[in-house]
């Protein structure tokens, strides 16, 4: 990976989804004005070619009938008349955008050696330039996107993969379409895909998803490098949006990239009998090339998480901006302990665990509604909130349990039966409801609660604490600042900063003074919900 130059340009890394450029004065004066000249003409002429693309795409599989359609179109007029046209205005479209040069090295494998071209880091919508690099690979696409100008008629031209990801059968079709693909022997052409299935911001690899490594075929990594003074191409979940990303980097008078191709990538046959098997180790041969870390995170839905034994562990906790939110609003330490206090009475009440944000805000003591609705956001996508969600997440990360009394509590909440033992569903919820986030691959960590029978209370201490994958979630979930994505909070004491930098281990936890002893004492008999 780039080394960027400190004094020149930096951003924030709390996690890979994050990417803040931040700019000298002078270099933000110099973009300003070189931006306001070339700007408005290189969007100007990438637009004119992509108009120009437009109607002699749809050419590419016009006149043909539904099967013919589903065949590739490797020959014929169709083929050496129109490919290289496309291929010239789009790369002409990056040309004028800035890319003027592209580095290759090594060189790319044919569609028989390697079927599929496995390309990392992603950084944003800009990547795409590496497909005039491979002579235009097909590739794997949302449907949504088949119905934007110029796009959907580029994804036609190309014969894409198409899928729809709320939709079940959709990406059935689309796994089974790509399996036929890549053991098609060159029947079909290349494919080219970024495994991370979401843009970050360099620092690391997440996760690989396995869609390119399903077939067991043989796969190419291509590493992108942009070695620019300036960071200006990432756009990621959160920081730089992709109008920043765009304007900056046709302010540059240029734009550096490297293509990459790395030797072709044989799997074993037990990677081909485990396709994530597979993605792991292309991931860990892919990160050790470019000297970053491999890791298990993810991006679900429009949450960063990262996984652990089946679990996913949202990187910005609702748990933390709820604490904050809190405390903008005015309440100091001993309000958040008896607004934690008064929703845990709630939930043992007749009226029970769900509420409203008009309810939510007065059992929090807040004094602005809005603060309550963007709380409730956090954890809900509509109105209602479970408020043992809300409860034993704030309360897990604040320091106000201990982590004994803590489960011992959550326990309590979510055996409906009242039985002293726990479902799989009850186990889903309770590990959701901790960790502030819904969790639906929990089915580990039950088969492993369940060997002595159905869970219970010391079944979930017992692998909690002392099972080695769950060990972490305590070290470094269940504890004050112990999230990696947040930086430590500062320790308050009686709602004054505390000194950072104190000897003791409480000293690097922000703690809230709770008066019950880590003793696992029983709660009251709750109702049912």
């Amino acid at each position: 990976m780039e080394r960027q130059n400190s004094h020149q340009a930096t951003y924030s890394s709390q996690h890979p989804f994050v990417h803040t450029l931040k700019l000298t004065r002078a270099q933000l004066i110099r973009g300003m004005v070189l931006g306001s000249i070339l700007v408005p003409i290189r969007v100007f002429l990438a637009v004119l070619c992509f108009l120009i693309m437009w109607p002699i795409a749809r050419l590419r599989l016009a006149g043909l009938s539904e099967a013919e359609r589903s065949r590739p179109v490797t020959t014929g007029w169709r083929r050496w008349l129109l490919h290289p046209i496309i291929w010239f205005l789009s790369r002409a479209v990056f040309f004028f955008l800035g890319f003027f040069w592209v580095r290759v090295k090594g060189c790319r494998a044919g569609c028989k050696e390697a079927p599929v071209l496995a390309v990392a880091p992603h950084s944003s919508f800009l990547d795409m330039l590496v497909l005039t690099e491979t002579q235009l690979p097909a590739v794997v696409s949302r449907s949504e996107n088949q119905s934007i100008p110029v796009i959907g008629a580029l994804l036609e031209f190309n014969q894409s993969v198409l899928v729809n990801r709320k939709d079940p059968e959709s990406r059935k079709r689309a796994v089974v379409q790509i399996k036929e693909r890549l053991i098609s022997n060159g029947y079909w052409p290349q494919m080219l895909m970024f495994p991370e299935g979401t843009t970050t911001n360099g620092t690391s690899l997440i996760k690989f998803k396995p869609g390119a490594f399903l077939a067991g075929v043989p796969v190419q990594p291509v590493l992108l490098h942009y070695p620019n003074k300036l960071d200006t191409v990432r756009w990621t979940h959160r920081g730089t949006t992709w109008v920043e990303a765009l304007w900056h980097t046709c302010s540059q008078l240029y734009t550096n990239v490297t293509v990459e191709y790395l030797p072709v990538y044989t799997p074993s046959q037990e990677e081909k009998d485990d396709p994530n098997l597979y993605a792991d180790n292309v991931q860990k041969l892919m990160a050790k090339t470019l000297g970053i870390p491999a890791t298990d995170h993810v991006m679900e839905g429009r949450v960063p998480t990262r996984k652990l034994g089946g679990l996913s562990l949202p990187l910005e906790p609702p748990a933390r901006e709820t604490l904050s939110l809190l405390h903008k609003d005015g309440l100091r330490e001993s309000e958040v302990e008896a607004a934690l206090s008064k929703m845990i009475d709630r939930c043992q009440s007749e009226q029970g665990w769900r509420a409203g944000v008009d309810e939510l805000a007065p059992l929090l003591g807040l004094t602005d509604r809005q603060t309550a609705a963007k709380i409730c956001g956090l954890y809900s996508k509509d109105d209602m909130v479970d408020l043992r969600q809300i409860y034993l997440s704030v309360t897990s990360v604040s320091g106000l349990l201990g982590f004994k009394s803590l489960l011992h509590t959550a326990f309590t909440l979510y055996d409906r039966e009242c039985s002293g033992s726990l479902t799989a569903v009850d186990v889903s919820d309770l590990m959701g409801a901790l960790v502030g986030s819904p969790q639906y691959h929990t089915e580990e960590l039950y088969t492993e609660l369940s060997l002595r029978g159905a869970p219970t209370e010391q079944d979930l201490f017992r692998v909690l604490t002392t099972h080695p994958t769950y060990q972490k979630l305590i070290s470094e979930y269940f504890t004050p600042g112990g999230v990696e994505s947040t930086p430590p909070s500062s320790p308050l004491t009686k709602g004054k900063a505390g000194n950072n930098n104190a000897g003791s281990p409480s000293d690097n936890r922000t703690t809230l003074p709770y008066k019950t002893a880590d003793n696992g004492s029983p709660l009251p008999s709750k109702k049912n919900d």
